[in-house]
């Protein structure tokens, strides 16, 4: 049996629990975006969850596989926290947690498109209809969205196109290390790419760091984003890509949309219109197709 078909009673319980604490750290990032800005938000989540899983690594004796791999793991942060979390940071002062959540559903979409080209994995035509499906999907949510599409400097537009590059990011950061870190321990490929994205990010954080010291309402949201939506989430993430291959893992972004919207109900008080429930249906099919997950029959 190859780690692709696993039962489902091997992968599926980590599965929901990933959806679940991705899906609430929208909630988390948005407070701490209001009090630290996109930049700081996301150096101070990656570099909490990067601060509390060293001691693992070195309990582990993983510290040399971590040398030996520095580069693809540190690209792999970029790529997969950094630039995402500062892109989404931003966008959440700007559209809400569950409009925000259905356009990252998009990353399988992005992962297909990007295997294809790169990896050389085939594009069927029903997978082919799946891309067409989920990128219509995205330009019926986009158009619908509460006042309009604006380009203009914290305009709602701005903030739809930096969730899209966020999940352009986690696509192609599944290919890369589909490709460069295939069999490496999930502890290095996960602690070593949260300390790539925070080295990343520790300029620009620096740079616009908030006048006012941020209250600790901010910090404490940040630490809980920090060191379970990102280290215990991370390490689940790479666990699932190595057991289950990077198609299997990135579909976690189906179920995250459930639970973000829920927080963003209870939580603030966001309102879930039938459109958005709409177009998230049409992405998650197109998505669905686009990645294989469904397949036609005989």
């Amino acid at each position: 049996m190859t780690e692709a078909m696993l039962p489902w009673r091997q992968w599926v319980p980590e599965f929901v629990l990933l959806a679940l604490l991705w899906g609430t750290s929208f909630l988390f990032m948005r407070e701490g975006a209001h009090a630290f800005g996109p930049f700081a938000t996301a150096w101070v989540r990656v570099s909490l969850a990067a601060l509390m899983l060293t001691p693992v690594l070195l309990w582990r004796g993983e510290t040399d596989l971590l040398r030996q791999h520095w580069r693809p793991t540190f690209i792999v942060g970029l790529l997969n926290a950094g630039i995402p979390f500062a892109f989404y940071a931003y966008a959440l002062l700007h559209i809400s947690t569950g409009l925000s959540s259905i356009l990252n559903a998009t990353t399988p979409l992005f992962g297909a498109v990007i295997a294809w080209f790169w990896l050389g994995d085939k594009l069927n035509p029903l997978r082919a209809l799946g891309l067409a499906l989920g990128f219509g999907g995205v330009v019926l949510l986009a158009s619908g969205v509460p006042g309009g599409i604006s380009f203009k400097a914290g305009g709602s537009g701005l903030a739809v196109a930096a969730c899209l590059a966020a999940t352009l990011c986690y696509g192609l950061a599944g290919s890369f290390t589909k490709r460069y870190l295939q069999g490496i321990p999930s502890m290095v490929t996960t602690s070593g790419s949260l300390w790539g994205a925070s080295l990343g990010l520790c300029v620009p954080a620096l740079l616009t760091w908030p006048d006012a010291w941020p209250p600790l309402r901010a910090w404490g949201a940040l630490a809980i984003a920090g060191l379970l939506c990102t280290a215990l989430a991370y390490v689940l993430y790479f666990r699932l890509m190595t057991r289950t291959g990077p198609a299997r893992a990135m579909t976690v972004t189906y179920l995250i949309p459930v639970f973000a919207n829920l927080v963003g109900v209870v939580f603030l008080d966001e309102i879930v219109t039938p459109w958005m429930l709409g177009c998230g249906v049409v992405i998650v099919l197109g998505t669905a197709l686009a990645s294989g997950l469904i397949q036609r029959r005989g």
